[in-house]
Protein backbone atom coordinates (compact mmCIF):
# COMPACT_ATOMS: atom_id res chain seq x y z
CA UNK A 1 0.00 0.00 0.00
CA UNK A 2 1.40 3.48 -0.51
CA UNK A 3 1.71 6.37 1.04
CA UNK A 4 -1.30 8.36 -1.96
CA UNK A 5 -3.48 5.64 -0.43
CA UNK A 6 -2.64 5.33 3.30
CA UNK A 7 -3.01 9.16 3.14
CA UNK A 8 -6.63 8.50 1.56
CA UNK A 9 -8.01 6.55 3.91
CA UNK A 10 -6.76 8.54 6.91
CA UNK A 11 -8.83 11.73 5.43
CA UNK A 12 -11.53 9.43 4.70
CA UNK A 13 -11.51 8.28 8.03
CA UNK A 14 -11.67 11.97 9.55
CA UNK A 15 -14.23 13.02 6.87
CA UNK A 16 -16.75 10.03 8.52
CA UNK A 17 -15.70 11.01 12.00
CA UNK A 18 -16.75 14.57 11.42
CA UNK A 19 -19.66 14.13 9.36
CA UNK A 20 -21.40 10.77 10.06
CA UNK A 21 -20.77 10.03 5.93
CA UNK A 22 -23.39 7.50 5.49
CA UNK A 23 -24.85 4.98 2.51
CA UNK A 24 -28.04 3.78 1.77
CA UNK A 25 -28.48 0.21 2.11
CA UNK A 26 -29.23 -1.68 -0.75
CA UNK A 27 -29.44 -4.88 -2.18
CA UNK A 28 -26.38 -6.84 -3.58
CA UNK A 29 -26.12 -7.29 -7.26
CA UNK A 30 -26.77 -11.26 -6.71
CA UNK A 31 -29.84 -10.63 -5.02
CA UNK A 32 -28.93 -11.43 -1.75
CA UNK A 33 -29.69 -8.59 -0.35
CA UNK A 34 -32.66 -7.43 0.69
CA UNK A 35 -33.90 -3.51 0.59
CA UNK A 36 -35.11 -1.90 3.87
CA UNK A 37 -38.51 -0.22 4.43
CA UNK A 38 -38.12 3.40 4.06
CA UNK A 39 -38.99 4.58 7.71
CA UNK A 40 -41.48 7.54 8.09
CA UNK A 41 -40.09 10.15 10.52
CA UNK A 42 -42.19 13.33 11.90
CA UNK A 43 -41.20 16.77 9.83
CA UNK A 44 -38.14 19.04 11.62
CA UNK A 45 -39.33 21.95 10.14
CA UNK A 46 -43.20 23.32 8.52
CA UNK A 47 -43.15 26.64 6.65
CA UNK A 48 -46.78 28.15 6.24
CA UNK A 49 -48.01 31.58 4.80
CA UNK A 50 -51.22 33.17 5.94
CA UNK A 51 -52.03 36.08 3.33
CA UNK A 52 -53.28 39.77 4.39
CA UNK A 53 -56.74 39.45 5.27
CA UNK A 54 -58.48 42.00 4.41
CA UNK A 55 -58.57 46.09 3.02
CA UNK A 56 -61.36 46.82 5.23
CA UNK A 57 -61.31 49.10 8.74
CA UNK A 58 -64.11 47.32 10.20
CA UNK A 59 -62.08 43.27 9.47
CA UNK A 60 -61.85 41.41 12.58
CA UNK A 61 -58.76 38.16 12.19
CA UNK A 62 -58.17 35.68 14.78
CA UNK A 63 -54.90 33.39 13.56
CA UNK A 64 -55.37 30.23 15.46
CA UNK A 65 -51.88 27.75 15.95
CA UNK A 66 -51.86 23.96 16.62
CA UNK A 67 -50.07 21.44 16.79
CA UNK A 68 -51.23 17.83 17.08
CA UNK A 69 -49.30 15.82 19.47
CA UNK A 70 -46.94 13.38 17.39
CA UNK A 71 -44.86 10.39 18.41
CA UNK A 72 -41.39 10.38 17.47
CA UNK A 73 -40.39 13.95 17.91
CA UNK A 74 -37.90 15.33 20.37
CA UNK A 75 -38.71 17.81 23.33
CA UNK A 76 -37.58 21.03 21.21
CA UNK A 77 -38.82 23.14 19.17
CA UNK A 78 -40.79 26.18 18.93
CA UNK A 79 -43.60 27.66 16.74
CA UNK A 80 -43.67 31.46 15.51
CA UNK A 81 -45.53 33.86 13.05
CA UNK A 82 -43.65 37.12 12.34
CA UNK A 83 -45.10 39.99 9.60
CA UNK A 84 -43.76 39.92 5.85
CA UNK A 85 -42.28 43.48 5.91
CA UNK A 86 -42.33 43.88 1.52
CA UNK A 87 -38.19 44.52 2.24
CA UNK A 88 -36.33 44.93 -1.13
CA UNK A 89 -33.86 41.95 -1.86
CA UNK A 90 -30.88 44.18 -0.40
CA UNK A 91 -33.36 44.38 2.72
CA UNK A 92 -32.67 48.55 1.78
CA UNK A 93 -36.02 49.33 1.90
CA UNK A 94 -40.15 48.37 0.68
CA UNK A 95 -40.98 46.80 -2.42
CA UNK A 96 -40.90 49.25 -5.25
CA UNK A 97 -44.25 47.70 -6.63
CA UNK A 98 -47.16 47.25 -4.61
CA UNK A 99 -50.41 46.15 -6.02
CA UNK A 100 -53.28 48.37 -6.95
CA UNK A 101 -56.29 47.83 -4.70
CA UNK A 102 -60.20 48.58 -5.28
CA UNK A 103 -60.45 52.22 -5.85
CA UNK A 104 -57.39 52.36 -7.79
CA UNK A 105 -58.49 53.35 -11.39
CA UNK A 106 -55.64 51.74 -13.37
CA UNK A 107 -52.22 49.74 -12.01
CA UNK A 108 -50.33 47.28 -13.80
CA UNK A 109 -49.92 44.38 -10.48
CA UNK A 110 -46.66 43.85 -12.77
CA UNK A 111 -43.25 45.24 -10.96
CA UNK A 112 -41.79 47.61 -12.50
CA UNK A 113 -44.96 48.88 -14.71
CA UNK A 114 -46.18 52.49 -14.30
CA UNK A 115 -49.21 52.90 -12.59
CA UNK A 116 -51.66 53.79 -9.70
CA UNK A 117 -50.72 51.83 -6.99
CA UNK A 118 -53.64 53.03 -4.47
CA UNK A 119 -52.59 50.90 -1.87
CA UNK A 120 -48.66 51.46 0.00
CA UNK A 121 -46.38 48.89 0.67
CA UNK A 122 -46.45 49.07 4.70
CA UNK A 123 -42.61 49.53 6.54
CA UNK A 124 -41.31 46.71 7.92
CA UNK A 125 -42.02 48.66 11.28
CA UNK A 126 -45.35 49.63 10.57
CA UNK A 127 -45.89 45.82 9.35
CA UNK A 128 -44.40 44.21 12.45
CA UNK A 129 -46.60 46.65 15.17
CA UNK A 130 -49.76 45.64 13.25
CA UNK A 131 -48.76 41.42 13.15
CA UNK A 132 -50.89 39.53 16.19
CA UNK A 133 -48.98 37.75 18.86
CA UNK A 134 -49.23 33.63 18.76
CA UNK A 135 -46.65 32.01 20.45
CA UNK A 136 -47.50 28.23 21.03
CA UNK A 137 -46.35 26.95 24.40
CA UNK A 138 -47.23 23.15 23.98
CA UNK A 139 -48.35 20.81 20.98
CA UNK A 140 -51.75 19.27 21.53
CA UNK A 141 -53.43 23.08 22.60
CA UNK A 142 -54.16 25.83 20.00
CA UNK A 143 -53.52 28.96 20.67
CA UNK A 144 -54.62 32.13 18.92
CA UNK A 145 -53.64 36.05 18.56
CA UNK A 146 -55.86 39.17 16.76
CA UNK A 147 -55.86 41.75 14.19
CA UNK A 148 -57.90 44.55 13.44
CA UNK A 149 -58.70 46.95 10.27
CA UNK A 150 -56.68 47.35 7.13
CA UNK A 151 -53.36 47.22 8.52
CA UNK A 152 -53.31 43.61 9.80
CA UNK A 153 -50.38 42.34 7.45
CA UNK A 154 -49.45 38.90 5.75
CA UNK A 155 -47.74 36.63 8.19
CA UNK A 156 -44.89 33.91 7.97
CA UNK A 157 -44.88 30.85 9.97
CA UNK A 158 -41.65 28.25 10.88
CA UNK A 159 -42.20 25.57 13.21
CA UNK A 160 -39.30 23.56 14.16
CA UNK A 161 -38.84 20.24 16.15
CA UNK A 162 -41.77 19.03 18.25
CA UNK A 163 -44.26 21.79 17.06
CA UNK A 164 -43.29 21.00 12.49
CA UNK A 165 -45.38 17.97 12.43
CA UNK A 166 -49.16 18.63 11.38
CA UNK A 167 -48.77 22.39 12.13
CA UNK A 168 -52.08 24.14 11.07
CA UNK A 169 -52.85 28.03 11.69
CA UNK A 170 -56.35 29.07 10.86
CA UNK A 171 -56.69 32.74 9.80
CA UNK A 172 -60.46 33.89 9.94
CA UNK A 173 -61.77 36.99 9.69
CA UNK A 174 -65.56 38.82 9.91
CA UNK A 175 -66.20 41.84 8.21
CA UNK A 176 -69.55 43.22 8.84
CA UNK A 177 -70.34 45.52 5.76
CA UNK A 178 -68.97 46.25 2.12
CA UNK A 179 -68.00 44.34 -0.65
CA UNK A 180 -67.16 40.98 0.42
CA UNK A 181 -68.72 41.17 3.41
CA UNK A 182 -68.88 37.98 5.40
CA UNK A 183 -66.64 35.36 7.40
CA UNK A 184 -63.55 35.18 5.38
CA UNK A 185 -61.75 31.76 6.29
CA UNK A 186 -58.25 29.65 4.93
CA UNK A 187 -55.55 27.40 6.15
CA UNK A 188 -52.45 29.71 6.11
CA UNK A 189 -50.50 27.50 3.11
CA UNK A 190 -47.31 25.74 2.28
CA UNK A 191 -44.94 27.18 -0.63
CA UNK A 192 -45.24 26.07 -3.75
CA UNK A 193 -44.15 25.97 -7.61
CA UNK A 194 -47.66 25.83 -8.75
CA UNK A 195 -51.01 26.47 -7.84
CA UNK A 196 -54.85 26.23 -9.75
CA UNK A 197 -57.65 28.21 -8.47
CA UNK A 198 -60.90 27.32 -10.43
CA UNK A 199 -63.70 29.56 -9.62
CA UNK A 200 -62.45 33.20 -9.56
CA UNK A 201 -63.72 35.81 -11.36
CA UNK A 202 -63.61 39.08 -12.95
CA UNK A 203 -67.03 40.18 -13.39
CA UNK A 204 -68.30 43.34 -12.47
CA UNK A 205 -69.39 42.57 -9.20
CA UNK A 206 -66.39 40.79 -8.32
CA UNK A 207 -63.04 42.38 -6.72
CA UNK A 208 -60.43 39.28 -6.68
CA UNK A 209 -57.40 38.98 -5.67
CA UNK A 210 -54.31 36.44 -5.36
CA UNK A 211 -52.00 36.88 -3.19
CA UNK A 212 -48.71 35.90 -3.46
CA UNK A 213 -46.19 35.29 -0.35
CA UNK A 214 -42.44 34.94 -0.58
CA UNK A 215 -41.10 33.33 2.67
CA UNK A 216 -37.24 33.08 0.80
CA UNK A 217 -34.23 35.06 1.35
CA UNK A 218 -33.83 35.29 -2.53
CA UNK A 219 -37.15 36.79 -4.46
CA UNK A 220 -39.63 34.52 -6.50
CA UNK A 221 -40.31 35.36 -9.92
CA UNK A 222 -44.14 34.19 -10.98
CA UNK A 223 -46.52 33.89 -13.66
CA UNK A 224 -49.79 34.04 -13.75
CA UNK A 225 -52.41 33.10 -16.29
CA UNK A 226 -56.19 33.25 -16.59
CA UNK A 227 -58.14 31.23 -18.23
CA UNK A 228 -61.74 32.02 -19.29
CA UNK A 229 -64.75 29.85 -21.13
CA UNK A 230 -62.99 30.66 -24.48
CA UNK A 231 -59.57 29.32 -23.38
CA UNK A 232 -56.06 31.72 -22.58
CA UNK A 233 -56.81 35.30 -22.02
CA UNK A 234 -53.57 36.22 -23.25
CA UNK A 235 -51.74 39.08 -21.13
CA UNK A 236 -48.04 39.47 -21.07
CA UNK A 237 -49.26 41.50 -17.88
CA UNK A 238 -48.99 39.04 -15.29
CA UNK A 239 -45.63 37.55 -16.74
CA UNK A 240 -42.66 37.61 -14.31
CA UNK A 241 -44.22 39.23 -11.51
CA UNK A 242 -41.19 40.11 -8.95
CA UNK A 243 -42.20 39.14 -5.47
CA UNK A 244 -39.02 40.38 -2.86
CA UNK A 245 -37.82 38.22 0.08
CA UNK A 246 -39.66 38.19 3.38
CA UNK A 247 -42.33 40.03 1.47
CA UNK A 248 -46.16 39.58 0.15
CA UNK A 249 -48.21 41.07 -2.97
CA UNK A 250 -51.93 40.93 -3.30
CA UNK A 251 -52.85 41.68 -7.27
CA UNK A 252 -55.99 42.83 -8.33
CA UNK A 253 -57.00 40.08 -10.90
CA UNK A 254 -58.99 42.80 -13.07
CA UNK A 255 -55.52 44.36 -14.11
CA UNK A 256 -54.43 41.33 -15.80
CA UNK A 257 -57.31 41.36 -18.38
CA UNK A 258 -59.99 43.91 -19.85
CA UNK A 259 -62.14 40.59 -20.29
CA UNK A 260 -65.02 40.52 -17.50
CA UNK A 261 -65.41 36.87 -16.96
CA UNK A 262 -67.89 35.05 -14.43
CA UNK A 263 -65.73 32.25 -14.18
CA UNK A 264 -61.96 32.19 -14.45
CA UNK A 265 -58.92 29.57 -13.26
CA UNK A 266 -56.09 31.04 -12.36
CA UNK A 267 -52.96 29.60 -13.05
CA UNK A 268 -49.76 30.49 -11.13
CA UNK A 269 -46.50 28.88 -11.65
CA UNK A 270 -43.26 30.35 -10.34
CA UNK A 271 -40.15 30.41 -12.58
CA UNK A 272 -37.83 31.04 -9.81
CA UNK A 273 -38.17 30.30 -5.84
CA UNK A 274 -41.21 29.53 -4.30
CA UNK A 275 -44.47 31.32 -2.93
CA UNK A 276 -47.73 30.51 -1.17
CA UNK A 277 -50.96 31.75 -3.26
CA UNK A 278 -54.27 32.19 -2.27
CA UNK A 279 -57.06 33.82 -4.08
CA UNK A 280 -59.35 36.35 -2.15
CA UNK A 281 -62.58 36.44 -3.94
CA UNK A 282 -64.96 39.58 -2.96
CA UNK A 283 -68.38 40.24 -4.38
CA UNK A 284 -70.75 42.83 -3.86
CA UNK A 285 -73.89 40.96 -3.39
CA UNK A 286 -72.67 37.90 -2.04
CA UNK A 287 -70.17 38.36 0.36
CA UNK A 288 -66.56 36.80 0.12
CA UNK A 289 -64.44 34.14 0.99
CA UNK A 290 -60.66 32.97 0.62
CA UNK A 291 -60.70 30.65 -2.62
CA UNK A 292 -57.55 27.83 -1.59
CA UNK A 293 -56.08 26.29 -4.30
CA UNK A 294 -57.11 23.21 -6.28
CA UNK A 295 -55.61 19.74 -5.27
CA UNK A 296 -53.34 18.57 -8.41
CA UNK A 297 -55.02 17.87 -11.50
CA UNK A 298 -56.06 14.13 -11.05
CA UNK A 299 -59.07 11.94 -13.09
CA UNK A 300 -61.25 11.82 -10.32
CA UNK A 301 -61.76 14.42 -7.81
CA UNK A 302 -64.05 15.07 -4.21
CA UNK A 303 -65.26 18.46 -3.15
CA UNK A 304 -66.45 17.65 0.69
CA UNK A 305 -68.68 19.33 2.48
CA UNK A 306 -71.55 21.14 0.60
CA UNK A 307 -73.67 22.55 3.70
CA UNK A 308 -77.09 21.11 3.89
CA UNK A 309 -78.65 24.68 3.19
CA UNK A 310 -76.92 25.36 0.43
CA UNK A 311 -79.07 27.74 -2.29
CA UNK A 312 -76.75 27.80 -4.97
CA UNK A 313 -73.95 25.69 -5.85
CA UNK A 314 -71.54 26.21 -8.99
CA UNK A 315 -69.11 23.73 -10.25
CA UNK A 316 -66.26 25.27 -11.81
CA UNK A 317 -64.10 22.90 -13.89
CA UNK A 318 -60.63 23.39 -16.23
CA UNK A 319 -58.51 21.20 -17.83
CA UNK A 320 -54.61 22.06 -18.07
CA UNK A 321 -53.88 19.21 -20.87
CA UNK A 322 -54.73 18.87 -24.50
CA UNK A 323 -57.65 16.59 -23.99
CA UNK A 324 -61.17 17.07 -23.59
CA UNK A 325 -62.58 15.73 -20.38
CA UNK A 326 -65.76 13.60 -19.86
CA UNK A 327 -67.41 14.10 -16.02
CA UNK A 328 -69.24 11.66 -14.09
CA UNK A 329 -71.03 14.16 -11.65
CA UNK A 330 -72.27 12.71 -8.34
CA UNK A 331 -73.16 14.21 -5.34
CA UNK A 332 -72.29 11.79 -2.39
CA UNK A 333 -75.78 12.17 0.22
CA UNK A 334 -75.99 10.51 3.67
CA UNK A 335 -78.22 7.90 2.06
CA UNK A 336 -75.79 7.01 -0.69
CA UNK A 337 -74.64 8.27 -4.58
CA UNK A 338 -77.04 9.99 -6.33
CA UNK A 339 -77.27 11.79 -9.94
CA UNK A 340 -78.02 15.61 -10.03
CA UNK A 341 -80.81 16.02 -12.61
CA UNK A 342 -80.18 16.89 -15.74
CA UNK A 343 -75.91 17.29 -15.02
CA UNK A 344 -75.34 13.71 -14.94
CA UNK A 345 -72.23 14.69 -17.14
CA UNK A 346 -70.18 17.57 -17.76
CA UNK A 347 -67.98 17.76 -20.92
CA UNK A 348 -64.64 20.23 -20.45
CA UNK A 349 -62.85 21.51 -23.10
CA UNK A 350 -58.81 21.51 -22.69
CA UNK A 351 -57.80 24.75 -22.02
CA UNK A 352 -61.21 26.10 -21.34
CA UNK A 353 -63.34 27.33 -18.30
CA UNK A 354 -66.65 25.47 -17.82
CA UNK A 355 -69.27 26.18 -14.99
CA UNK A 356 -72.36 24.46 -14.70
CA UNK A 357 -75.35 26.00 -12.15
CA UNK A 358 -76.47 22.91 -9.89
CA UNK A 359 -79.28 24.70 -7.79
CA UNK A 360 -80.12 23.54 -4.43
CA UNK A 361 -78.53 20.37 -5.18
CA UNK A 362 -78.42 19.06 -2.05
CA UNK A 363 -81.45 19.67 -0.63
CA UNK A 364 -81.47 19.71 2.70
CA UNK A 365 -78.83 17.41 3.68
CA UNK A 366 -74.99 17.72 3.24
CA UNK A 367 -73.38 16.65 0.55
CA UNK A 368 -69.86 16.09 -1.97
CA UNK A 369 -69.23 16.28 -5.37
CA UNK A 370 -67.24 13.40 -6.73
CA UNK A 371 -66.30 13.97 -10.10
CA UNK A 372 -65.12 10.63 -11.89
CA UNK A 373 -63.71 10.22 -15.57
CA UNK A 374 -66.10 8.85 -18.11
CA UNK A 375 -64.43 6.14 -21.53
CA UNK A 376 -61.04 8.53 -21.01
CA UNK A 377 -59.01 9.73 -17.84
CA UNK A 378 -58.16 13.08 -18.12
CA UNK A 379 -56.76 15.19 -15.75
CA UNK A 380 -58.70 17.99 -14.09
CA UNK A 381 -58.88 20.83 -11.62
CA UNK A 382 -61.99 22.03 -9.91
CA UNK A 383 -63.77 24.07 -7.24
CA UNK A 384 -67.27 24.51 -6.03
CA UNK A 385 -69.13 28.36 -5.42
CA UNK A 386 -71.79 27.39 -2.62
CA UNK A 387 -74.59 30.08 -1.86
CA UNK A 388 -76.74 30.23 1.81
CA UNK A 389 -79.25 32.29 2.17
CA UNK A 390 -81.74 34.63 0.31
CA UNK A 391 -82.33 38.36 -1.11
CA UNK A 392 -79.54 40.65 0.63
CA UNK A 393 -78.73 38.00 3.19
CA UNK A 394 -76.90 35.93 0.94
CA UNK A 395 -73.31 34.70 1.60
CA UNK A 396 -71.03 32.73 -0.01
CA UNK A 397 -67.66 30.19 0.31
CA UNK A 398 -66.00 28.04 -2.20
CA UNK A 399 -64.91 24.48 -1.52
CA UNK A 400 -61.85 23.04 -3.77
CA UNK A 401 -61.39 19.65 -5.06
CA UNK A 402 -58.71 18.50 -2.30
CA UNK A 403 -56.66 15.69 -1.51
CA UNK A 404 -58.06 12.73 1.42
CA UNK A 405 -57.25 13.04 4.98
CA UNK A 406 -54.45 10.41 4.31
CA UNK A 407 -52.35 9.76 7.42
CA UNK A 408 -54.05 12.36 9.81
CA UNK A 409 -55.76 16.32 9.05
CA UNK A 410 -55.91 18.61 11.37
CA UNK A 411 -58.24 22.19 11.59
CA UNK A 412 -58.23 24.81 14.47
CA UNK A 413 -60.37 27.97 15.20
CA UNK A 414 -63.68 25.30 15.80
CA UNK A 415 -66.57 26.46 18.79
CA UNK A 416 -69.13 24.29 20.48
CA UNK A 417 -72.10 25.33 18.45
CA UNK A 418 -70.69 26.82 15.06
CA UNK A 419 -69.10 24.32 13.72
CA UNK A 420 -69.91 21.52 11.62
CA UNK A 421 -67.55 18.55 10.62
CA UNK A 422 -68.70 16.31 6.89
CA UNK A 423 -66.91 13.45 6.09
CA UNK A 424 -67.02 11.15 2.91
CA UNK A 425 -66.01 7.98 1.81
CA UNK A 426 -66.77 7.82 -1.86
CA UNK A 427 -64.70 4.03 -2.07
CA UNK A 428 -66.08 2.04 0.49
CA UNK A 429 -66.80 2.39 4.30
CA UNK A 430 -64.27 3.56 6.73
CA UNK A 431 -63.98 4.11 10.17
CA UNK A 432 -62.21 7.67 11.36
CA UNK A 433 -61.12 8.39 14.81
CA UNK A 434 -61.64 12.16 15.42
CA UNK A 435 -60.02 13.76 18.30
CA UNK A 436 -60.99 17.51 20.08
CA UNK A 437 -57.65 18.94 21.53
CA UNK A 438 -57.81 20.84 24.82
CA UNK A 439 -59.58 24.32 24.27
CA UNK A 440 -57.12 27.58 23.46
CA UNK A 441 -58.34 28.28 27.56
CA UNK A 442 -59.15 25.30 29.04
CA UNK A 443 -61.09 21.62 28.66
CA UNK A 444 -60.21 18.18 28.41
CA UNK A 445 -59.07 16.63 24.84
CA UNK A 446 -62.22 14.48 23.81
CA UNK A 447 -62.09 11.49 21.25
CA UNK A 448 -64.95 9.42 19.43
CA UNK A 449 -64.95 7.41 16.10
CA UNK A 450 -66.76 7.31 13.08
CA UNK A 451 -67.99 4.81 10.69
CA UNK A 452 -68.71 6.34 7.15
CA UNK A 453 -70.57 4.02 4.59
CA UNK A 454 -69.27 4.11 0.82
CA UNK A 455 -70.73 6.53 -1.22
CA UNK A 456 -71.90 8.70 1.87
CA UNK A 457 -71.22 11.60 3.16
CA UNK A 458 -72.21 12.26 7.18
CA UNK A 459 -72.46 15.57 8.78
CA UNK A 460 -71.28 14.42 12.11
CA UNK A 461 -71.58 16.24 15.60
CA UNK A 462 -68.10 16.82 15.97
CA UNK A 463 -67.00 16.01 19.54
CA UNK A 464 -66.37 18.94 22.05
CA UNK A 465 -63.65 19.30 24.85
CA UNK A 466 -64.96 18.53 28.00
CA UNK A 467 -64.65 21.75 29.99
CA UNK A 468 -64.27 23.88 26.95
CA UNK A 469 -62.75 27.57 27.04
CA UNK A 470 -62.17 29.48 23.66
CA UNK A 471 -61.76 27.70 20.70
CA UNK A 472 -60.34 23.84 19.61
CA UNK A 473 -59.04 21.83 17.15
CA UNK A 474 -60.23 18.74 15.32
CA UNK A 475 -57.77 15.92 14.28
CA UNK A 476 -59.18 13.47 11.92
CA UNK A 477 -57.39 10.50 11.06
CA UNK A 478 -58.27 6.92 9.62
CA UNK A 479 -59.02 3.88 11.15
CA UNK A 480 -59.85 1.47 8.76
CA UNK A 481 -61.54 0.84 5.15
CA UNK A 482 -61.38 3.18 2.36
CA UNK A 483 -59.85 6.86 1.83
CA UNK A 484 -61.77 9.21 4.15
CA UNK A 485 -62.32 13.02 2.58
CA UNK A 486 -63.03 15.73 5.24
CA UNK A 487 -64.76 19.54 5.50
CA UNK A 488 -65.16 21.87 8.18
CA UNK A 489 -67.94 24.67 8.05
CA UNK A 490 -67.59 27.57 10.67
CA UNK A 491 -70.55 29.46 11.12
CA UNK A 492 -71.18 32.96 12.84
CA UNK A 493 -74.19 35.52 12.58
CA UNK A 494 -72.69 39.43 11.80
CA UNK A 495 -75.30 42.18 11.08
CA UNK A 496 -78.19 39.55 10.89
CA UNK A 497 -76.10 37.65 8.38
CA UNK A 498 -75.77 33.79 8.33
CA UNK A 499 -71.58 34.13 7.72
CA UNK A 500 -69.85 30.89 6.72
CA UNK A 501 -66.73 29.50 5.44
CA UNK A 502 -65.69 26.21 4.73
CA UNK A 503 -61.87 24.48 4.94
CA UNK A 504 -60.94 20.95 3.45
CA UNK A 505 -58.73 18.87 5.33
CA UNK A 506 -56.34 16.98 3.13
CA UNK A 507 -53.36 15.00 4.88
CA UNK A 508 -51.34 17.37 6.96
CA UNK A 509 -47.63 15.54 5.65
CA UNK A 510 -46.42 15.43 9.28
CA UNK A 511 -44.04 12.97 8.36
CA UNK A 512 -41.58 11.88 6.00
CA UNK A 513 -39.80 8.89 4.53
CA UNK A 514 -36.61 8.44 5.68
CA UNK A 515 -34.67 5.17 4.02
CA UNK A 516 -32.67 3.52 6.31
CA UNK A 517 -28.46 4.12 5.78
CA UNK A 518 -25.59 2.27 7.03
CA UNK A 519 -22.05 3.58 7.08
CA UNK A 520 -19.88 2.15 4.25
CA UNK A 521 -16.40 4.65 3.47
CA UNK A 522 -15.76 1.77 0.39
CA UNK A 523 -17.96 4.09 -2.05
CA UNK A 524 -15.25 6.49 -1.45
CA UNK A 525 -12.23 4.17 -2.68
CA UNK A 526 -14.46 2.56 -5.36
CA UNK A 527 -12.61 4.41 -9.10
Amino acid sequence: MNRTTLSLIAGVTALAAVTGFAALDTPTASGSGTAKTAARLPVEQTRLLCPEPSTSEIADTTYTSFTPVSNGTNSSGKAELKAADAQSADGSGPSPNPSPNPSSSAGSGKSGKSGKSGKTAKSKNQSQSSAPTVTPKEPGTPVTGNGSGADTPALIGTATGRFAPGWTVQETTAVAAGTGRGLLGTNCTAPDTEFWFPGASTAASRTDYVHLTNPDDSAAVVDIELYGKDGNLKSTVGEGITIQPHSSDPVLLSTLTDAQEADLTVHVSVRSGRVAAAVQALDDKLGGDWLAASTDPAASLVLPGIPKDATDVRLVAFVPGDGDADLKVRLASPSGEITPAGNETLHVKAGMTTAVDLGDVTRGEAGSLVLTPGDTSVPVVAALRVVRGKGDKQESAFIPATAPVGTRASVADNSAKGTTLALTAPVGTATVKVTASAGSEGGTAVTKEYTIKGGTTQSVDAPVPSGLKGTYALTVEPVSGGPVYGARTLQTTLEGLQAFTVQTLPDDRGTVAVPEADQDLSVLLKK
